[in-house]
Formats: structure tokens, C-alpha cells, sequence
């Protein structure tokens, strides 16, 4: 009996040691493309927790103060998607927008690097160039 209680608890505990949670992304990348001074900076990265523990984003970090990240409030339950919202400083940063925001996780992939790339004109310059 003893045997069989032990087999049990390492059973148990092997497969609570692989529940993972994981992101997937729609993208890793969001490109402004060419963009007037002063518009919406606003984007959002979309993701899923196709893991199955709940996904708990604990940090996002820019590289750069003309970028705000903003993490999803609570965890995110497996087969549940979430975001990431990023608002970059049109009004007063002109020209390319290459910025990277570091998202910290319980994730498989705990430190993911995300993209934002871009262009923003400035003042009375056609955005259809």
C-alpha cells in the first residue's frame, strides 16, 4: 500500500512540475508604419495562454520613457487571451519609432521581448509618402 502510495504522489508530482503556462502571440512585432506628430500612439499586443496554468504577467518594461506598457490586471486563465497595450509618445518624439518592450512572466518563456517599429512625420509633412 505504501508502494502504491508513493508511485501516486510521484506521479502527481511530475506532471504538476510540466504545467506550464505559455504565451502566444499574435504578433512580436507592431508596426506604426508612418504616422503624423501628435496621433493615436496607442497599440495592443494580443496573446493566448495556450499553457495550462494560469498566466500571470508580473512586469512590462520599455526601453525607453516615450513608451508606456501597460500589463493585463489579473492572470490569465489557459485558453484565455489577454493584452498588452503600448502608447507611444507621438506629440513629442519625431522620427523612427524602434522601441522593445520586455514582458516578465510565469510564463515557459518568462522574459519575452516584444517590437514596435515605425515612423512618426512631423508636423504638416503627408503621412501618404
Amino acid at each position: 500500500m505504501k508502494n502504491l502510495l508513493l508511485i501516486a504522489v510521484v506521479l502527481l508530482a511530475g506532471v504538476s512540475m510540466n504545467a506550464q503556462a505559455k504565451f502566444k502571440f499574435k504578433t512580436e512585432t507592431i508596426d506604426y508604419g508612418k504616422v503624423a506628430k501628435g496621433s493615436d500612439g496607442v497599440r495592443v499586443f494580443e496573446f493566448t495562454n495556450v499553457g495550462d496554468q494560469p498566466l500571470i504577467v508580473s512586469d512590462v518594461k520599455s526601453s525607453c520613457g516615450c513608451t508606456i506598457p501597460k500589463k493585463p490586471k489579473g492572470a490569465v486563465a489557459p485558453g484565455e487571451t489577454g493584452q498588452i497595450e503600448v502608447k507611444y509618445d507621438t506629440q513629442n518624439k519625431v522620427g523612427p519609432i524602434r522601441k522593445t518592450v520586455t514582458v516578465y512572466s510565469n510564463a515557459d518563456e518568462p522574459v519575452k521581448a516584444l517590437k514596435i517599429k515605425g515612423e512618426v512625420l512631423p508636423a504638416g509633412q503627408s503621412v501618404m509618402q
